[in-house]
C-alpha cells in the first residue's frame, strides 16, 4: 500500500508530541505499525510502502469506528440483557410446570388405576359360573395384580424421565444465563472505554485501551517497553471490540415437558366411549350438519391470514346432544379435515339456536390449527402451547365427572396430550365442538364424531 498525505497535516495540533529519533513534531501516523511520525520517519526506507496520513485525520477516522462499535455494543447489550432476563424468567417457568407436568402424570396414573381396577372386578363378574373355580379366580387376581404393577412401573419411569429433562433443562439454562452474563459485563466494560476513547484528544485515542480490558499476557509487561505500547493501539483496540461484536449469543435449546409422552391408552375406553350427535338447536348459522348429525362443516367461508388463536374466531360452535352429569365418558373425533378446530367440554346453558355462551371460563378446550407446514397445538384454561411431533388426525377425549377430569389424547399415537384434574363442574357438561371462522378463501374444514362397534349406554342427564 502506498504512502499518502492529508490536507490536514497541516492541521494545528493541541497535543504535544515529539519524535525521539529525530526531535521533531510527530504529525504523522503510520497504520500499519500504529506509530506516530516525524517528516523524516516518513520519508525511511521503513514506512515507504505503509499508510501515512496525518494524525488529526487518523484519530478522526478511528473516533467515527469506535463510534459505529459504540453504538452496535449498546444495541447488543441491550439484547444480552433481554436473552438474560428471559433465561432467567424460564428457569423459574420450567420448574413451574415440571410440577404441573408431575401432577398431570399422577392424575393420569390414578385414572388409568381407577379403571384397571374396574376392568378387573367386571372380568371377576363375567366368570360368576365359574366362581367355584378358585384356581380360575387365582389366575384373575394375580393377572390383575401383574397389570397394576406394570402400570405402576410405566409411570414411575415417566416421573423419572421427567425429572431427567427437567434437570438437563436447568442446567442448560444456568450455562445460557452465565454466557449472556458474561457478556453484559463485557459488553458494560467495552461501552465504558469506547465511551472514554471517543471523549479522548487525538494522541490518545491513538495510545492503548484501560489496562482492565488488556489481555492477561500483557498486563504484567512493564508497558514502558516500546513493543507493549505498540501492541495496545487504536487498531487493536478496534479489532477486540470487533471480536466481542462477533460472539454469537443465542437462548438455551431446551426439551419442551410436553414431549415427554405418556403412552398408551386404556382398554376401558372402548367400553365407556359414548355415540355423540350435535345438537342443531346450538349450532351457529354458518355450519351445515350432516344427516347422521356427526359431521360439521363451514358452509363457507373464507381463510384467515392469523396465526394466534387467541385472534382466531372460533365462534362456529356446536354443542353435543347429550349432557353429563356423572358417570365417565370417551368420545373421539376425526380433525384430520380441519385446519383450525377446537373440542372439549362446556358447563353452563345454550338454549336458543347458536346462543353458546363464550365465556372462556366455561369451556375446557383443545385448540390445534395449521398455518402452511406449522402445526400449533393449545389447551385452554389458561391457553397454553403444547408441542407435537405430527399433525392430529384423532383426538381422545375422556371426561370423569365425580374426579373432575378432563384428558385429551392422540388416538393415532396412543399417546397423552394433556390433562386437567381437580376441575370445579357446575350443571351439565356438553362436549362442544368448534370450527374458526374464516375470512379468505373457501374454507373446506370439517369435523366429525368417530363411532366404533354398537351403541354404548351414557349417563345422560334428564
Amino acid at each position: 500500500m502506498s504512502k499518502r498525505l492529508s490536507p490536514q497535516l497541516q492541521h494545528n495540533i493541541t497535543e504535544d508530541a515529539y519524535c525521539e529519533t529525530h526531535l521533531e513534531p510527530t504529525r504523522l501516523f503510520c497504520d500499519v505499525d500504529q506509530i506516530t511520525l516525524c517528516s523524516k520517519c516518513f520519508q525511511s526506507q521503513e514506512h515507504k510502502h505503509h499508510m501515512v496520513c496525518g494524525i488529526q485525520e487518523a484519530a478522526e477516522n478511528y473516533r467515527k469506528l469506535f463510534q459505529e462499535i459504540l453504538n452496535t455494543s449498546r444495541e447488543k447489550l441491550e439484547a444480552a440483557k433481554s436473552i438474560l432476563t428471559d433465561e432467567q424468567e424460564r428457569m423459574a417457568m420450567i420448574q413451574e410446570e415440571e410440577q404441573n407436568f408431575k401432577k398431570m402424570i399422577e392424575s393420569e396414573y390414578s385414572m388409568r388405576l381407577r379403571l384397571l381396577n374396574e376392568e378387573c372386578e367386571q372380568n371377576l363378574q363375567r366368570q360368576q359360573e365359574c366362581i367355584s373355580d378358585l384356581n380360575l379366580r387365582e389366575t384373575l387376581l394375580n393377572q390383575a395384580i401383574k397389570l397394576a404393577t406394570e402400570l405402576e412401573e410405566m409411570f414411575q419411569e415417566m416421573l423419572q424421565r421427567l425429572g431427567r429433562v427437567g434437570r438437563e433443562n436447568m442446567e442448560k439454562l444456568k450455562e445460557s444465563e452465565a454466557r449472556a452474563s458474561e457478556q453484559v459485563r463485557s459488553l458494560l466494560k467495552l461501552i465504558v472505554e469506547l465511551e472514554k476513547k471517543c471523549g479522548e484528544g487525538t494522541l490518545a485515542l491513538l495510545k492503548c485501551l484501560d489496562l482492565e480490558i488488556r489481555p492477561p499476557e500483557l498486563r504484567e509487561m512493564n508497558f514502558c517497553c516500546a513493543e507493549a505500547t505498540q501492541s495496545m493501539n487504536a487498531k487493536y483496540s478496534l479489532e477486540r471490540s470487533k471480536s466481542l461484536l462477533l460472539e454469537h449469543l443465542e437462548p438455551a435449546h431446551i426439551t419442551d415437558l410436553s414431549l415427554c409422552h405418556i403412552r398408551g391408552l386404556s382398554s376401558m375406553f372402548r367400553v365407556l366411549q359414548r355415540h355423540l350427535t350435535l345438537d342443531p338447536e346450538t349450532a351457529h348459522p354458518c355450519l351445515a350438519l350432516s344427516e347422521d348429525l356427526r359431521t360439521m362443516r363451514l358452509r363457507h367461508g373464507q381463510q384467515d391470514g392469523a396465526g394466534n388463536p387467541e385472534r382466531l374466531d372460533f365462534s362456529a360452535m356446536v354443542l353435543a346432544a347429550e349432557s353429563f352429569t356423572s358417570g365417565r365418558h370417551y368420545w373421539e373425533v376425526d380433525v384430520e379435515k380441519a385446519t383450525r378446530w377446537q373440542v372439549g367440554i362446556y358447563h353452563g346453558s345454550a338454549d336458543a339456536k347458536g346462543s353458546t355462551a363464550r365465556a372462556s371460563g366455561e369451556k375446557v378446550l383443545l385448540t390445534g390449527s395449521v398455518m402452511g407446514t406449522e402445526w400449533t397445538l393449545w389447551v385452554f384454561p389458561p391457553l397454553k402451547r403444547l408441542f407435537l411431533e405430527k399433525k392430529l388426525d384423532t383426538v381422545g377425549v375422556f371426561l370423569d365427572c365425580e374426579h373432575g377430569q378432563i384428558s385429551f389424547y392422540n388416538v393415532t399415537e396412543m399417546s397423552l396430550i394433556y390433562n386437567f384434574s381437580h376441575c370445579a363442574f357446575q350443571g351439565a357438561l356438553r362436549p362442544v365442538f368448534s370450527l374458526c371462522i374464516p375470512n379468505g378463501d373457501t374454507s373446506p374444514d370439517s369435523l366429525t364424531i368417530l363411532q366404533h362397534g354398537p351403541s354404548c349406554d351414557a349417563t345422560v342427564s334428564p
